[in-house]
């Protein structure tokens, strides 16, 4: 047991990698030579060794530290992590999130952490028939079933654009409802399947809830936020929206139909993220080589889910026949596809974090328009009155969402491009 409060210490890796066994054994041989001499040397040569050992001194042989098996601690210490992985990729991925380099890879005589998780792998015992390892860089398999999920929440989403062009009245308001439920169930099942689903582990309920108010929040502001912000500017508004793009409050649909419809890209995205990390894992031979083919890999999958989202974007704006909204939807698509990549890969707090930071910015515009009506308070109205003269609603949400969706990105650059954000066991939140 450890002598102290910590859970390890000098004493117990000793005692792991058989130390305190070879002291035992020179202790005893010592013990046997001082009872034989006793005998002949008498009581007087006794007590300068009691006196010894009292005053902290020991007469057993020094241990060399070179014949201990040191992979043997780290074997103890990260037993579970060895015992759960199907491959030693999973293992090197666990070593990384738990802090084991390349460097102190060194020190237990291997050149890399690669190397290290397969001599790891190798000693585990495993009981039973042994694990199938998976044929190196083969990735996440498709699968029809969310393939069909990830097209659900566009179509439905068309669905109920054309049902509030083909309602008036009194009928409207139920069927946005039902259109809106149907949406968002149909997203909540996209998102609980397939690439898109979040990795596991617990996730604190605050943390989750947040994340979801302001993702709300953020489309929210997409279908009907410009809309509200102009009618401030201009003195409004004078009456609740109807759903219609020439109303008092009007809606823009483009950009929150073309999110829906970019379900189906991002899923594919997050796929080809995960399967081509897996090919580079097995191919890497250190962290460093798999961070620097890991960040193009990144990279090339954020610019092909946008290229898709303009396309969706140029083509829900002229089927609607109305502005496509390019800057504030590539932004806020952005910044939903970098946020929902890092819930994939256990990563939660930075997105709901920079996500509330985003939804608070776009409040806080709205929110200071209206105060500036207040007796002497038109000060606070200036700035985003300037920014709305100068560059029209659109600015607020591009600058809020563009913001937010870069510093994600710089956090995903250095996050996601570890390995151990693409182990399935072993990696820590």
């Amino acid at each position: 047991m450890p002598a102290g409060g910590a859970a390890w210490d000098e004493r117990s890796r000793e005692w792991l990698t058989g130390a305190v066994a070879h002291a035992g054994a020179a202790a005893a041989a010592h013990t046997d030579a001082g009872v034989a001499g006793s005998g002949a040397a008498g009581p007087a040569h006794a007590a300068p060794a009691d006196a010894g050992a009292g005053s902290g001194g020991s007469r057993t042989a020094p241990v060399r530290r070179g014949s201990a098996d040191p992979v043997k601690t780290l074997l103890h210490r990260h037993r579970e992590l060895c015992e759960r992985a199907v491959d030693p990729l999973e293992i090197a991925a666990g070593l990384e999130a738990h802090g084991v380099t390349d460097r102190t890879a060194a020190r237990f005589r291997h050149r890399d952490v690669f190397s290290l998780a397969e001599e790891l792998y190798a000693r585990v015992p495993r009981e039973g028939a042994p694990h199938t390892r998976p044929v190196p860089g083969r990735g996440p398999r498709v699968r029809p079933g969310w393939v069909l999920l990830t097209l659900l929440p566009g179509a439905l989403a068309a669905a109920a654009l054309a049902g509030l062009r083909l309602t008036h009245g009194q009928f409207r308001p139920p069927a946005a409802a039902v259109g809106l439920l149907a949406v968002a169930a149909a997203a909540r099942a996209a998102l609980r399947h397939g690439p898109l689903a979040a990795g596991p582990g617990a996730v604190p309920w605050r943390t989750a809830a947040g994340t979801r108010a302001w993702t709300l929040w953020l489309l929210g502001y997409a279908l009907l936020g410009d809309g509200l912000l102009a009618a401030v500017v201009a003195g409004g508004p004078d009456d609740l929206p109807t759903g219609a793009t020439d109303g008092p409050w009007p809606m823009t649909a483009a950009p929150a139909l073309a999110l829906t419809l970019a379900c189906a890209p991002a899923a594919w995205c997050a796929h080809l993220l995960a399967a081509g990390a897996r090919r580079r894992l097995a191919g890497s031979r250190g962290l460093e080589d798999f961070t620097s083919a890991a960040r193009p890999l990144l990279a090339g999958v954020l610019v092909l889910f946008l290229g898709a989202l303009t396309g969706l974007l140029a083509l829900c704006g002229t089927a609607l026949r109305e502005s496509a909204a390019y800057p504030q939807g590539v932004a806020l698509g952005a910044l939903l596809l970098l946020a929902r990549l890092l819930v994939v890969h256990r990563r939660r707090h930075a997105p709901a974090l920079v996500l509330g930071a985003a939804a608070v910015a776009e409040a806080a515009a709205l929110a200071l328009l209206l105060a500036a009506r207040l007796p002497g308070c038109a000060f606070l109205g200036v700035p985003v009155q300037a920014l709305v003269d100068t560059w029209g609603p659109a600015a607020v949400p591009t600058l809020a969402c563009g913001a937010a969706a870069l510093i994600l990105l710089v956090h995903a650059l250095r996050t996601l491009t570890r390995a151990s954000a693409h182990a399935t066991a072993g990696a820590p939140e």
